[in-house]
This record gives structure tokens, sequence and C-alpha cells, in this order.
């Protein structure tokens, strides 16, 4: 199924892929969650024990855990400590990042395993926490490496959420499996690392003021005249234009010469 990236104008054909990224993330959430209580509504229903599906650590037979222990929960309680935190991190991996959420779910999935059997003290390690701290650090981190808006919201909305996971990934009850969260998160890192380049970066959405400050300004206002282009106002050269009319005065003896004649001197009229 081929998952269009988000884009950041809103139009009909944006909307109709962000209902089918969100509809294909729900799904498989809906599927994970699933199957955690069908197998725990079987084991109830027929009395099996859940140890049967647990990973017991460096035992050749307990390998069969790494792939059934999220399936396993020790009672109800347990079971519902773990469907909230699955199914919202489940979904909010796979709709952010569709592309690397087929890859890194898996990882998560069989190195989590695969660290607390290694690892991990002598004992039956069941659930899904494993899984969720792996989503969870896998969140986070993406948020950190890839920076984009939408990565960024999901690793806050995640550390808002599930912060608490962080303390978890050490010991602090004794039939708590801190191994199986630490190997999680762990893995979820791993995760990160490895597939924050697999899904596409959304398009920055640009605004008008940017489109604006990018066009080339006109050279005449960012650059000063030269010193030597500049006008000087008390030396013209031939080639100043005119900018006034000058009007030539006559000598003050030829202006009297040209003088009207007394009113004493008239000649009389009858």
């Amino acid at each position: 199924m081929g998952i269009a990236p988000p884009t950041p104008e809103a139009n009909a054909r944006t909307v109709a892929n962000d209902r089918a990224r969100m509809r294909y993330a729900l799904l498989g959430s809906i599927a994970l969650l699933a199957g955690m209580w069908i197998a725990w509504l079987a084991f109830w229903l027929l009395g099996w024990s859940p140890g049967e599906l647990g990973i017991r650590p460096r035992d050749p037979a307990g390998l069969v855990g790494i792939l059934t222990a999220p399936f396993a929960h020790a009672d109800f309680a347990h079971l519902m400590s773990n469907t909230l935190p699955m199914g919202v991190l489940a979904t909010l991996t796979l709709y952010s990042y569709p592309r690397a959420a087929r890859i890194a779910l898996p990882l998560i999935w069989l190195l989590s395993g695969l660290g607390v059997w290694l690892f991990a003290r002598s004992a039956v390690h069941v659930g899904a926490s494993g899984i969720a701290h792996g989503l969870m650090f896998f969140l986070f981190v993406m948020g950190l490496i890839r920076r984009d808006r939408l990565a960024i919201v999901v690793s806050l909305v995640v550390f808002f959420l599930y912060g608490g996971m962080l303390a978890s990934i050490l010991p602090q009850e004794e039939r708590v499996s801190f191994e199986y969260h630490f190997a999680g998160a762990v893995a979820g890192v791993l995760a990160a690392l490895l597939l924050h380049a697999r899904d596409p970066l959304p398009p920055r959405k640009r605004y008008s003021w940017e489109e604006e400050a990018e066009e080339p300004a006109a050279e005449d206002e960012l650059e000063l005249p030269h010193a030597s282009e500049v006008p000087v106002l008390w030396q013209h050269g031939e080639s100043a234009p005119a900018t006034g009319q000058v009007i030539a005065f006559r000598p003050r003896a030829a202006a009297e010469d040209h003088a009207a004649p007394d009113r004493d001197s008239a000649p009389p009229t009858g």
C-alpha cells in the first residue's frame, strides 16, 4: 500500500491522503491489540499458563518467546496496562512514519526479545511493554533527528504522555521486567538512527513574506554611489545642467538717464 507523505497545504487531495494514512494506522494498531486480547482470552478460556509463551533467557526452548511473549500477559491488569500505550504509540508510529514503521516495528519486536534472552535474569518474561518502550523511544528520537513539524509534535506528545518510561528502564519492582523495557528502548533508538530518512520530509509551507524577501532588490537601492559621482554644489562643470535663469541688470547711470520726468517739469494742461 502506497502512503503519500503529508503536504503543507490543505486541499481535497491532501485531506484524502491524510485520511488514508490515519485509516492505515488505526487498522494496524487494532490488529496488534486484537492479537494481544485474543491470546489472553485463549489462555484464560483454555486454562493455559502465559509462561508457556514467555522468554526464558539463555534457554534454547525459550527462543520462541521472542515472537510470542508480547501476546502473553501475567494477568488482566497486566494486559490493561499495556493496551492503551501500545494502541497510542503504534497508531502514532504507523501514521507518522508508515514506511519506516514496516521495518521498525518488527525490528523492535525481535531485538527487544533477543536482548532479554541474552542478558535478562533467569525468569519468564512476558508482555508487550518492551515493544511499547521501543516505540516510545523510536518516536522521541525521530523527532530529535528529523526536526520537521510533524516529527517534533509527535515527539513532544509521546514525551508528555509516556515520559515516565525513561525511569522504567531501571530496576524498580521485582516482578517487573525492566530488562524488557531497557532492551526495547535500545531497539527503538537503533531503529530511529537507521530509519530516520526512510520517510520523505514533508514540504515546508512557504509564506508570502518569505517569497518577497527572496526577490532581488535593485542595485541602486543597496549600493551607495562612489564619492566621485556625488555632485558638489559649489563646483559646477561645463556639462552641469542649467537649473535657473540669469537676469542682467543695467548700470546705475544708464538707469537714471532713462528715468521718467518729474511732476514739476511736466507741461501745463488746460
